[in-house]
């Protein structure tokens, strides 16, 4: 593998990992506080779910950038 493969793979898994945590996150909490309220439908905890994931993935990928800029 060249650097620039070893690069994307290092991002990839990074964002896989970040998306994980925010799923989790987002069905731990988001959830269960619409479940609470009696607002929880399909839709809404799919919806919370899925913002949970981006979020975790971009704040993983943003963080994994400035962890690697700092090394350089």
């Amino acid at each position: 593998m060249t650097e620039e493969e070893i690069e994307k793979a290092k991002a990839a898994a990074v964002a896989s990992v970040g998306a994980g945590v925010g799923t989790a996150g987002g069905a731990t909490v988001g959830v269960l506080e619409l479940a609470a309220r009696g607002a929880a439908t399909g839709f809404s905890a799919g919806l919370v779910i899925g913002v949970g994931a981006a979020a975790g993935a971009g704040i993983a990928y943003g963080l994994y950038r400035l962890f690697r800029k700092r090394k350089s």
